[in-house]
């Protein structure tokens, strides 16, 4: 199978942009990735396109990525589009990765784009969130969520309108505070770290640092869990373009696609947290690239919520399980530890585009392995990993995709 390498890259900022479309997003993260690349337009043998709310939002709900990309002069190719949560930017350079091993193309175009601000923020924006479970249990998944570390939440704990999936990080959060000892604070600091990395991303929605302790005190969404540990709804755009080993060798900027590991949820009992679907892709992504946890150098993890960074870092095996809390505390996954994470901020500051977002942590990645980052910049960064999960079924995400990348 022949490698597979980006040679281009191209992020929108990320944050609230009543006045832009999909298509003037997608126009802005293409452009910027061709150029990046030094191609045209007519240089793409095919292109995947992520998107996930635009059908419910705007009612665009076919033939997504032939609109948004047929104004950029990408056109009679072959144009797929991909949903699948959360997951659905990763999955789209997956699906591009494979296009070209598979022979099928040498120079593919991976595009992902959310418009997710809208005025009717709880009747529209919100609601669209309860599709990333099955709608027919939606009940039965609430009711299981609110059971799991009942005893934890304090009887005067307050709560706010929030999406669904907000009530399923919570559970979790309190089932591995029962299981391991993790700490609000652990959850906090995480948060703090993010916040004031983001600091330094011009492209992030949000740039205040924060200290663990204003971590804490913000607006409570559901216990243990407070906005600033929680990804805000975002508009933003992001673009790469992936080439075979022959086209992207002359170039000294080419980052390589080591290794993808992707699967889906399995029935589990939440006590099995080494059967998790994010450990299971990240040992198949390890597998692939011929790499592990010690040669990384940087990492960009799905925290959706503060916690979730917490139990992502412990599935790539970056530290032991049940350990992710006080790994946090030590201060390794800040720029500058043993091994930072989410060095743009993560989504919980960063910003969460849904289907953009497995783009944006790739091009961010990349951004680091290239040594472009700037006052992000992780130094010595030669190998990073990505993990990416979407949906939500039985007591997991219904897909992860975990992606090495190496310089």
């Amino acid at each position: 199978m022949d490698d597979v390498y980006i040679t281009g890259l191209g992020l929108t900022a990320l944050g609230k942009h009543p006045a832009r479309s999909v298509k003037d997003l997608t126009r802005e993260a293409v452009t910027a990735a061709l150029s990046d690349a030094g191609l045209s337009a007519d240089r793409i043998e095919a292109a995947l396109f992520s998107n996930t709310r635009q059908p419910m939002l705007e009612g665009q709900n076919a033939v997504r990525g032939e609109i948004a990309l047929a104004p950029l002069g990408i056109e009679g190719i072959r144009i797929v589009n991909v949903e699948n949560a959360c997951a659905s930017g990763s999955s789209a350079v997956a699906l591009g990765a494979a296009m070209i091993r598979a022979g099928e193309a040498e120079t593919v175009l991976v595009a992902g784009t959310e418009k997710m601000v809208f005025p009717d923020r709880a009747g529209q924006v919100l609601a669209a969130f309860r599709g990333g479970t099955d709608i027919e249990r939606i009940d039965e998944t609430a009711g299981a969520m609110a059971a799991l570390g009942a005893s934890l939440i304090p009887p005067d704990a307050a709560e706010a309108p929030r999406s669904f999936f907000m009530d399923i990080y919570a559970g979790i959060a309190r089932a591995h505070m029962e299981a391991f000892g993790t700490t609000r604070e652990h959850l906090a600091l995480a948060a703090a770290k993010n916040h004031t990395h983001a600091a330094r991303n011009p492209k992030a929605q949000y740039r205040t640092p924060f200290t663990p302790d204003q971590v804490l005190a913000d607006k409570p969404v559901i216990w243990p869990l407070t906005r600033s540990m929680c990804a805000p709804v975002s508009d933003g755009a992001a673009a790469l373009v992936l080439q075979s080993a022959r086209l992207a060798r002359p170039n000294p900027r080419a980052v390589k696609l080591a290794g993808i590991g992707w699967t889906t949820a399995r029935a589990r009992s939440i006590a099995d947290w080494d059967g998790h679907v994010g450990k299971r892709a990240a040992d198949q992504a390890w597998e692939a690239a011929g790499l592990g946890p010690a040669d990384m150098h940087i990492a960009e993890v799905h925290d959706a919520t503060s916690f979730a960074e917490i139990l992502q870092i412990e599935n790539l095996g970056l530290c032991p399980r049940g350990q992710g809390g006080p790994f946090t505390a030590s201060g390794a996954t800040r720029r500058g530890g043993r091994i930072p994470v989410n060095a743009g901020g993560g989504l919980v500051a960063k910003g969460h585009p849904v289907g953009a977002t497995g783009i944006i942590q790739i091009a961010e990645v990349c951004t680091q392995l290239r040594g472009e980052a700037g006052e992000m910049q992780v130094e010595g960064a030669r190998a990073g990993v990505c993990e990416n999960g979407g949906g939500f079924l039985g007591v997991e995400e219904a897909v992860t995709l975990v992606t090495v990348l190496v310089r």
